[in-house]
């Protein structure tokens, strides 16, 4: 028994493949030669055919697959077949056992239809661009005998092989030139050996695309995007600042146009995915099939696992800078409250369009003159807009560099005079409306006028312009005063009054008139805000993870407001004390005819001792009210409050933030091709980008032709935007494919 151990443990082990085998799959191997073939799985001979005998190598082939060892897929490559061709044999098999998988007879059954006179009829039919089945239909053939009259039926073997090693598929000529016809929704390249590689983390980078040539793609209208995408320097960003995602099929820049066609698809969020069918999202990628839910949400989590969504979102705000310096002249700064509805104890802030406070959570946006998105951060809870403007300060100069001076709009709820001066100090101009009572001016220092705004409206305004100083009661500043020019505006009011509105800025260049339209306009803030929390999911609860909050971050104390209460009670208490008072001291020192009054001491009193007591309790709550802090410890109030994660939440804010300017790109592109452009022009993009089409790649060059849209002009207009766009020369992210694009004439 010992002697047999030790043989077995001196044994050598089998070699998983023989000599000279070409490896199907992990420990299967095919060996072939003149005298037939032999497949060997993890180093045991388990098949084997000799020369001539077709059935029993497809009998191999069909075992391989039902015994798992191969896929359809592997075993068609390996036996130099399609896969379909496979899954026949299979289904021989299963009818007629092995007899069924002999080979059938080859050759002619009958004389061949596609004599020389019906293949030059063909060609002519095809170079006045009939489709192959109009052609076919004409001529009384097949499809496929149109193909081959035209010689575009490739030899066995050939395109699939040769294309799943390429980073872009090429048709032949005759495909690419206009009017060409191309299959309709063909199959795409297989990946299986890329996925695999992913599988065991030796793919790198991900997958690139490989796209192939076809006709009516649902979504190839998403396509028109990129030369847009291109400007707001998301991928770019992106690679910055995380350089790349572990290893796997799906790589940073597929993940990232993934979600940024969603968004355009109006699915922005990661459910969307289940809403957006993979293969048809897969084609506009050069991917097989596009990542499902729960891929897209593990590749957020390795994002915001990083922790940098801050940085990307700064890089995203100086491309944005560095693309469009003329539109940063005026940034908008307002804040967010994004509500939430869960079941998690979170920070209650006011909600302006709910009108009540409730939980949520804050964020301080920054956008240009025109109310594109420029950045964001997450604001700090319970912080006033005031002290998120000063914390913006080093990041607002960040964007606009080179000592630039630009003017930082914003609304009441920035109201500070120390602010005002910081702001002056740190190199900006501000604009922002008076916020308090303040003296109304006389009539006649208003004056009438009309000015035009940057899109050419004019508007008329009764207008004066003075200057004001606002004294500083707090901070470091306390007692400093800061000037600053008022322009007053005088409006209707009620049963035929007028009211006056206050602006206030530090730009003393600015026409009366400009600084009021200027002012207005901060409402494209609020029409992107509206816009966004529709289409592009803005108030979206992208992540469900919380952390603690900072039990030792100071928070507003509750028990200040009962105690405000309690003063305000006492005020109107002690109020109400001296009216009954004085009531009573006017009856007796005023008696009615023909009665006595007496005044004495102890009646005086009498009548003072109930004012005596409500102002002592007065006192009494005004001394108690003052001894209360008005901040204290989170965690004294709400030990278990909890912050929702922000991380992924900027993340997904980066991506359509990049989705939605480029958007507003190609609206703003229409500007003298639709004449109803100032009213549809997003309308128009979103059917566009919803369009279907055929994608024809070429030597380097990507063709996108696209369907007609609903109605001529707007196709008409379409028309005009592509050839706009394929000026723009811009390359397939990932490839150097140039993207040219066209539109399908519209059916007569």
């Amino acid at each position: 028994m010992g002697w047999m151990m030790a043989g077995m443990l001196t044994q050598l082990p089998l070699p998983l493949l023989p000599a000279g085998a070409a490896e199907i799959a992990p420990g299967v191997g095919l060996v072939t030669g003149g005298g037939g073939g032999l497949v060997s799985v993890h180093g045991l001979a388990t098949f084997a055919w000799d020369a001539g005998d077709e059935a029993g190598r497809r009998l191999a082939a069909v075992q391989l697959v039902r015994l798992r060892a191969v896929s359809q897929a592997q075993a068609a490559a390996a036996f130099g077949v399609d896969p379909v061709t496979v899954w026949r044999w299979d289904q021989a098999l299963a009818a007629g056992g092995v007899a069924g998988l002999v080979p059938a007879r080859r050759g002619p059954k009958g004389a061949s239809k596609l004599t020389p006179e019906l293949a030059a009829r063909i060609r002519e039919l095809d170079a006045a661009g009939a489709r192959l089945s109009e052609i076919a239909a004409a001529t009384g053939v097949s499809t496929f005998s149109v193909r081959n009259a035209l010689g575009r039926v490739a030899a066995r073997g050939q395109g699939t092989a040769a294309a799943a090693g390429s980073a872009s598929l090429v048709a032949g000529d005759d495909e690419q030139r206009p009017g060409a016809a191309v299959p309709v929704l063909p199959d795409p390249v297989p990946r299986d050996g890329e996925r695999a590689l992913a599988r065991w983390g030796l793919l790198g980078e991900g997958a690139g695309p490989v796209f192939t040539p076809g006709a009516r793609y649902p979504l190839a209208g998403l396509l028109l995007a990129l030369p847009a995408l291109e400007p707001t320097g998301l991928l770019e960003a992106a690679r910055q600042v995380y350089g790349r995602l572990k290893d796997g099929y799906y790589g940073l820049a597929a993940t990232l146009l993934t979600l940024v066609f969603l968004a355009l698809a109006g699915e922005p969020r990661a459910e969307g995915a289940t809403r957006v069918p993979p293969g048809a999202l897969g084609r506009v990628l050069g991917l097989d099939r596009a990542p499902e839910v729960k891929t897209i949400r593990r590749k957020l989590g390795e994002l915001a696992a990083a922790g940098q969504a801050a940085d990307l979102i700064m890089a995203l705000a100086r491309r944005h800078a560095a693309a469009c310096p003329q539109a940063l002249g005026f940034l908008h700064v307002d804040g967010h409250a994004r509500a939430y509805y869960g079941t998690r104890t979170v920070q209650k802030m006011h909600i302006a369009r709910l009108k009540f406070p409730a939980p949520a959570t804050g964020e301080t946006w920054v956008t240009s003159q025109h109310g594109d998105p420029v950045f964001m951060v997450v604001a700090e809870p319970s912080d006033s807009l005031a002290g998120e403007l000063r914390r913006l300060l080093p990041q607002l100069r960040q964007v606009v560099a080179g000592g630039r001076r630009v003017t930082v709009c914003f609304d009441r709820g920035g109201w500070s005079p120390a602010l005002f001066a910081d702001i002056t100090a740190a190199g900006f101009d501000l604009l922002t409306w008076r916020k308090g009572p303040a003296p109304d001016l006389p009539a006649d220092a208003f004056t009438t006028i009309t000015c035009a705004d940057d899109r050419g409206r004019e508007h008329q305004y009764d207008l004066a312009d003075t200057t004001v100083e606002l004294g500083i009661s707090d901070g470091p500043r306390k007692g400093q005063t800061v000037t600053l020019r008022q322009v007053t505006r005088r409006v209707p009011a009620r049963a035929g009054a007028t009211r006056q509105i206050h602006a206030l800025t530090s730009r003393t260049d600015l026409p009366a008139g400009e600084v009021c339209w200027r002012l207005s306009s901060r409402w494209r803030e609020e029409n992107y805000f509206r816009y966004a929390r529709t289409r592009f999911a803005l108030d979206a609860l992208d992540s469900h993870a919380a952390a603690p909050d900072d039990p030792d971050r100071m928070a507003p104390n509750p028990a200040k407001k009962t105690a405000a209460a309690r003063v305000r009670q006492a005020e109107a208490a002690a109020q109400a004390a001296e009216a009954a008072r004085d009531a009573a001291l006017l009856q007796l020192r005023s008696p009615a005819p023909g009665q006595a009054a007496y005044l004495s001491n102890q009646v005086i009193n009498a009548l003072a001792a109930p004012v005596e007591a409500a102002y002592l309790e007065l006192d009494e709550a005004d001394g108690a009210a003052a001894a209360i802090p008005a901040r204290v410890p989170l965690g004294t109030l709400a030990p278990d409050m909890v912050r929702l994660d922000a991380e992924t939440k900027q993340i997904t804010h980066a991506i359509r933030m990049a989705a939605y300017n480029a958007e507003t790109i190609l609206a703003r592109a229409l500007d003298g091709h639709y004449a109803r452009a100032r009213d549809e022009a997003y309308a128009l993009i979103r059917e566009a980008l919803a369009t279907s089409g055929d994608i024809c790649p070429g030597p380097g060059q990507l063709l996108i032709r696209l369907d007609p849209l609903t109605a001529p002009r707007r196709t008409q207009a379409l028309a005009a935007l592509c050839d706009q766009l394929s000026q723009a020369q811009a390359c397939y992210p990932g490839t150097r494919l140039v993207l040219r694009y066209e539109v399908k004439p519209t059916p007569a």
